[in-house]
């Protein structure tokens, strides 16, 4: 099922989007992070991630948004993204899970070739539990979160 919010936005639901998986979790951390794309089969790649973690015992699901189709920012020559918000808790520490989660993106073929470049899978940490974090390769809460709509439309929408 598909909502048009704007010319320009569209929700998208699915089978894992929105969805809740578990309640609660005896892990540490909880952990708001920003899923995107805009190469290849996008909702597929998301599905195939959410089953990944799943599986990964580091993670417990607890809920997902629904997605957002926007358009890019930066650079413009490129497809439109899908956006989703998924939260979870883990119990590693903030520098392991951002190379758990550089793993995943690598996994589904990412490939950094400049910023803002189209790519299949893209992970930002926007929240980690209630830390500040700002470090050359790691800064929580995610720089401009407030100001994106990729972010702040799907966090509204989770139940």
């Amino acid at each position: 099922m598909k909502k048009k919010l704007t010319q320009n936005l569209t929700l998208f639901y699915t089978a894992n989007f929105p969805k809740k998986f578990n309640s609660n979790s005896t892990k540490r951390y909880t952990v708001i992070m920003g899923i995107g794309g805009n190469i290849g089969d996008t909702k597929k790649i998301f599905d195939k991630l959410i089953l990944c973690l799943k599986k990964d015992s580091r993670f417990t699901l607890l809920i997902t948004s629904p997605l957002l189709r926007n358009p890019p920012f930066g650079f413009l020559e490129q497809n439109d993204f899908l956006n989703g918000i998924i939260r979870l808790k883990t119990n590693l520490c903030p520098k392991d899970f951002l190379k758990a989660m550089q793993r995943y993106e690598n996994k589904f073929g990412r490939k950094r070739s400049f910023q803002d470049a189209p790519r299949t899978l893209d992970i930002d940490i926007i929240f980690f539990d209630d830390k500040k974090i700002n470090t050359e390769n790691l800064i929580i809460p995610h720089k401009n979160w407030a100001s994106r709509e990729s972010v702040i439309i799907p966090l509204k929408r989770m139940k």
